[in-house]
């Protein structure tokens, strides 16, 4: 169990096993009893102070609820990201695509990848899905570098160095109401003007017999406007990195006939994006031979568990060509990330635009990875190419 000064005692899962254990057993280990990142005394008991009935969420969405809420908020929307619906927009996507790439060589033949491409690529595919117009994505890219990347002095909001609690959670706040404020006269309009996307059904969805809360409302919009790009730009860059790093590897799949399933695995378990996520437990209960007891805080640390000797043969290898891959980078179970087809079909339909374009590829500076222990991936990676 982990402890220092400033931090409750928590319980650090590290083994695949385990936490696929934990992932599969909601009734037993909980999402809304404590913060869902790993928070220090101040910083929970400021927002514990700040949230309706104390319950410490800033943002109340689909990763702050346990059932009965959980499911019947996640039923809302889970339809539209079903690989059979998802067919229904992939020429949408695969549009969005051409346009980055054609941006990309026009402008090389260097580019910052990270920042230039695979920010910006995502962002247009779920603003576009959502029903976000084009002139609003800056915007959007904004607020979530802002809330993800709260603790990085280049990305924060003030673009300082957070020293306290009080200052984390200003800042944050600040964002959300942002972001509040903005998804409130989207509701706004759709209520009014009704639209075949993901806004209109958050809009007019009911719960119980009634419209979702303002809360509940926004922390939706907040979910999948920014965990619906965030975490595919950085599995993306990670990708291009690797290939970048590998000439055999770039040869093998710039063809156009190649199988990218296995890359595109392989570069969301190498980057994880979503480092971790906090569970509490209702009861006491035995994990992978520790007691668990009731009250106890956990950290299911995925990047660990990703490069599991126990789940994978040399984790440590970036290898596309897994026998098997049991990447657990999108969790596992009741709360298993809603747009994980989106994301894999999103991956899948940039490799093919891009890299048969691409005769060379290579770094051309050092790359750099945000500052968070929560979102990560790179925010930099600087590349040099040249075109077909």
């Amino acid at each position: 169990m982990a402890e220092n000064r400033d931090h409750d005692p928590f319980w650090l899962v590290t083994r695949h096993a385990d936490i696929m254990a934990i992932s599969r057993d909601p009734q037993r280990f909980a999402n809304g009893i404590r913060p869902t990142v790993l928070t220090n005394r101040d910083g929970e008991a400021l927002a514990r102070a700040a949230t309706p009935g104390g319950d410490g969420h800033l943002i109340r969405s689909l990763v702050q609820m346990d059932a009965p809420d959980h499911m019947k908020y996640r039923l809302l929307t889970q339809s539209w990201f079903m690989p059979k619906n998802l067919k229904i927009v992939e020429e949408r996507v695969r549009a969005l695509a051409r346009e980055t790439v054609d941006a990309m060589l026009a402008a090389g033949p260097e580019c910052d990848f990270a920042r230039d491409v695979a920010a910006h690529y995502p962002l247009r595919v779920i603003m576009d899905i959502l029903g976000v117009p084009p002139a609003d994505e800056p915007r959007m890219l904004m607020l979530t570098q802002q809330l993800f990347g709260s603790t990085d002095p280049e990305l924060n909001r003030n673009k300082v160095e957070i020293t306290s609690a009080e200052q984390a959670i200003a800042m944050l706040n600040y964002v959300i109401a942002d972001f509040e404020h903005y998804f409130r006269e989207l509701t706004a309009d759709r209520r009014a003007n009704p639209r075949e996307d993901i806004a209109t059904v958050i809009a007019n969805a009911m719960v119980g017999g009634e419209q979702i809360p303002d809360r509940e409302l926004a922390g939706y919009y907040m979910i999948i406007a920014t965990a619906g790009h965030d975490t595919t730009s950085a599995s993306t860059a990670g990708a291009i990195m690797e290939l970048a790093k590998n000439p055999a590897l770039f040869a093998r799949f710039r063809d156009a006939g190649s199988d990218k399933a296995g890359l595109i695995e392989e570069a969301i378990r190498w980057t994880t994006p979503v480092q971790h996520f906090m569970r509490s437990a209702r009861e006491d209960v035995e994990i992978g031979g520790q007691t668990i007891r009731e009250g106890d805080w956990l950290m299911l640390n995925y990047v660990s568990a990703n490069r599991d000797e126990g789940a994978f043969a040399e984790p440590f290898a970036f290898n596309p060509d897994r026998e098997k891959n049991p990447q657990i980078a999108f969790g596992f179970g009741a709360h298993v990330c809603l747009g994980q087809h989106l994301a894999r079909m999103e991956m899948r339909i940039l490799m093919e635009e891009l890299l048969p374009r691409l005769g060379s590829l290579e770094l051309a500076g050092e790359p750099a990875r945000v500052e968070s222990v929560f979102v990560g991936g790179l925010k930099r990676l600087p590349i040099r190419f040249a075109a077909v």
